[in-house]
């Protein structure tokens, strides 16, 4: 990826890639044994604007994300406000209150959340595609097979 349309963007990979492991619940130290490098290694990876490919392509996978999300992933005003705050059950932001009998539904959807749900959605309808195709390709093998 080149660096100039990283910072044209707002894209920073070492903080998406930090969003995305808290999200995950995922300590520094457990990402670090699964690269098989250093804590330390991890936080100035996480400190970096443009992260190298032999290093993307691992982390992505550990946190289960497509290598393009970490790239991609801009970083909006809104998301510094969801990642500063803190959404407990039980307060007002993540309650669903009633007002005058009418329901009033004021959860907030992180948007890594919704990143991360939508890429498993989209390995789960390539992986039916592929299926099939596989079926597609059987069927055809066959006919050939009983046409000779």
């Amino acid at each position: 990826m080149n660096t100039e349309n990283v910072k044209d963007r707002n894209v920073h990979q070492g903080v998406n890639v930090r969003r995305i492991r808290r999200y995950e619940g995922m300590k520094q130290e457990t990402l670090a044994n699964e690269l098989g490098v250093n804590q330390q290694c991890v936080s100035r990876l996480e400190q970096q604007p443009v992260i190298k490919k032999e290093y993307m392509d691992k982390i992505a996978a550990i946190l289960k994300v497509t290598p393009e999300v970490i790239e991609n992933m801009e970083e909006a005003p809104i998301s510094v406000i969801f990642e500063n705050n803190k959404f407990e059950s039980g307060s007002n932001n993540n309650a669903i209150g009633c007002n005058n009998g009418e329901i009033n539904d004021n959860r907030q959807i992180h948007p890594v959340e919704q990143i991360l749900e939508l890429t498993k959605e989209n390995a789960s309808l390539y992986e039916r595609m592929m299926a099939n195709e596989k079926e597609k390709v059987a069927l055809l093998e066959k006919l050939l097979n009983e046409k000779k």
